[in-house]
């Protein structure tokens, strides 16, 4: 899905363990794709949002060694 600059979508994360977000998405900042991460956290003065932005998971081919152990 393309996104009109200075827009974004977040969605549900399925969860697989406790670390990960629970509402992950993208966002487009100025022509730049951007990955948000949040959060749901309890505070003292009640439950807020906690949010994280990172350039884009680009996966690396490296391959595989085999290790001597």
């Amino acid at each position: 899905m393309e996104q009109k600059e200075n827009t974004g979508a977040i969605f549900k994360n399925e969860k697989t363990n406790d670390n990960q977000p629970d509402m992950k998405g993208k966002i487009n900042w100025k022509g730049e794709e951007i990955e948000i991460a949040l959060w749901v956290r309890d505070g003292k003065n009640g439950k807020f949002y906690s949010a994280k932005l990172s350039e884009p998971y680009q996966k690396t081919d490296t391959p595989k060694v085999d290790l001597p152990f």
